[in-house]
């Protein structure tokens, strides 16, 4: 189907659903099918932005954002979906026009869900301590990579993003708000840590290749140096399992471990070229974060391992985050986060490099209805907001000397800027 057909559909039933009932978290249409109460939300946001600073040029992950002006101006995601319940049934679709909409990657491992699809999944919730999820998910593993792209603290994902695993599709059980007691709403669709809950909660997830992160080779046909793999076939498959407290929204903790097998995309079971030798490890990532909202002042810090990035032997990157958000007003909250990078043994050398990126700026939230500071009135407030975010560049790795620039994968190596505003239905 053609991505204009595609958004024609997608912009007609948003007309018929906006025609529906009031809004709150989306527009929802209920029904009753027999005996079992149906539900069916619609919901979606935009992100629309301006953008500048040398660092847009040289940003290492993707193409690049900007070329010569001053500023450029761009969508960052553009996403439309909706969510079905039928008694203990749950499906969701959740859609991004502003990607790709003619496959998932340059892989060949089966996975040809195009990039457009964000979400696409159906659910079983028995109870609040096991769900049972097939589709197209986000794997359990990142803290700050399975909360939603509109409820983050600054205007983007950091270069952190590039070692989790992405979404993927597969099969993941997973469980909320256990052992101490039924504290919170649990509706089967969670992926992170949405609500505050009092217990521990766990994900497990086996899938296909993970060939939507950037922790996975993506042009398998020509090995560093330029010798020919021989093979642009996968085999294997990607795990995920991740466990996690929570104690109301004041403390949140989590841990990870992920694995993607054949990470450098050469067919290790029909016999990978001799030259492929340390080009088709078993990529693996641990990842743990601590979320704390303490009223106006909310702190997270996350750190994050790439073991064998790309499937190089010992191209390892580490990366550590801390991010501190206060209210001064209602509707004003200003934001600092640090990301700090360490990458060594690209292609199979012993060179190092770091790299730091710190956001500083504000969320200024346009006709917010809330006074208090809970998690809940935090989600509902950036239904309309503005987000202005200043990106310093520092480490060794932020220049553009070839010998010592950045190794590493994601980040900007030189300041950078991003005004932002969201809306959100």
């Amino acid at each position: 189907m053609k991505k204009n057909t595609m958004i024609k559909i997608a912009a007609s039933a948003a007309a018929l659903i906006l025609m529906s009932t009031s809004a709150s978290a989306g527009y929802t249409m209920k029904k009753k099918v027999g005996d079992v109460d149906t539900k069916l939300t619609f919901f979606g946001f935009a992100q629309l932005e301006m953008v500048g600073g040398d660092g847009m040029k040289i940003k290492e992950a993707g193409s690049v954002e900007k070329a010569d002006s001053d500023v450029a101006f761009r969508a960052q995601r553009i996403r439309l979906g909706w969510k079905y319940v039928a008694g203990k049934v749950r499906g969701k679709v959740f859609l991004d026009f502003n990607q790709d909409a003619t496959g998932a990657s340059d892989h060949t491992d089966g996975d040809s869900i195009p990039k457009l699809v964000k979400d696409a999944f159906i659910a079983y919730q028995a109870d609040d301590a096991f769900t049972i999820k097939l589709g197209l998910i986000k794997m359990p593993h990142g803290m700050g990579f399975t909360m939603p792209g509109w409820n983050l603290d600054i205007a983007e994902r950091g270069l952190d993003k590039s070692l989790v695993l992405e979404r993927n599709t597969g099969l993941m059980f997973s469980g909320r708000d256990m052992f101490l007691g039924n504290n919170g709403k649990v509706d089967g669709f969670e992926m992170g840590h949405e609500r505050p809950w009092k217990g521990f909660g766990y994900d497990v997830m086996i899938a296909n290749q993970a060939s939507r992160s950037a922790a996975l080779k993506r042009d398998t046909t020509v090995l560093p140096g330029g010798t020919s793999s021989g093979s642009i076939e996968f085999g294997g498959n990607s795990y995920a399992v991740r466990g996690m407290f929570d104690y109301t929204e004041a403390f949140h903790i989590e841990a990870s471990y992920a694995i993607s097998q054949n990470a450098g995309g050469y067919n290790a079971v029909d016999g990978a070229t001799t030259a492929a030798d340390g080009f088709n490890e078993d990529y693996t990532s641990i990842n743990v974060g601590i979320d704390s909202n303490l009223g106006a002042l909310s702190l997270k810090a996350e750190y994050t391992t790439g073991n064998n990035i790309q499937g190089v032997r010992d191209y390892n990157e580490k990366v550590a985050t801390a991010t501190a958000a206060y209210f001064v007003t209602p509707t004003l909250e200003l934001v600092a986060k640090h990301i700090q990078a360490n990458a060594e043994g690209k292609y199979l050398n012993t060179h190092s490099t770091d790299l730091g990126n710190t956001y500083l700026g504000f969320n200024y939230f346009i006709s917010s209805p809330y006074q208090d500071f809970s998690r809940k009135a935090k989600r509902g407030r950036n239904q309309h907001k503005v987000v202005f975010n200043y990106i310093l560049a520092s480490g060794n790795g932020a220049t553009e000397v070839a010998a010592d620039k950045w190794t590493g994968l994601g980040g900007y190596r030189d300041d950078a800027f991003i005004v932002q505003y969201q809306f959100k239905f």
